[in-house]
């Protein structure tokens, strides 16, 4: 592992996602699932998210679309959060949604809004 990718990657994955979500996934992380964590963190977080090409608002964008294309709803919570930490509004994650409804389907859209709403609503609880 490259220690200074890793470090980097961190410091980002804790920016975007907030340093208590990556703490707690650190910390349950086992001998199983301790590998997949450093994988993201060295990789994703410390040599995608770093590079200077796109902002972190554009990645978060990104990042939306095609989790929204995946229909991954777990990620896409995790992903909104980290998009309002980068600025982008709730109309912009509307727009994200209704975008990708038309390339993605409808359905995998809906799913996302819904996704975006629990985690408004958590938000809004303190949570």
């Amino acid at each position: 592992m490259d220690k200074k990718r890793y470090e980097e990657g961190m410091a980002v994955r804790k920016a975007v996602l907030g340093a208590e979500h990556v703490e707690k996934s650190l910390r349950a992380a086992d001998e199983f699932t301790r590998p997949m964590q450093e994988l993201v963190t060295e990789y994703c977080w410390g040599e995608i998210w770093t590079r200077p090409g796109l902002d972190r608002r554009t990645r978060s964008f990104l990042n939306l679309a095609m989790l929204t294309a995946l229909n991954r709803p777990h990620e896409i919570k995790l992903h909104v959060r980290g998009a309002l930490n980068n600025g982008l509004t709730k109309d912009e994650l509307m727009e994200v949604f209704l975008q990708s409804a038309i390339y993605c389907g409808v359905p995998a859209a809906l799913d996302a809004m819904r996704a975006a709403k629990e985690v408004f609503a958590e938000m809004e609880a303190g949570r």
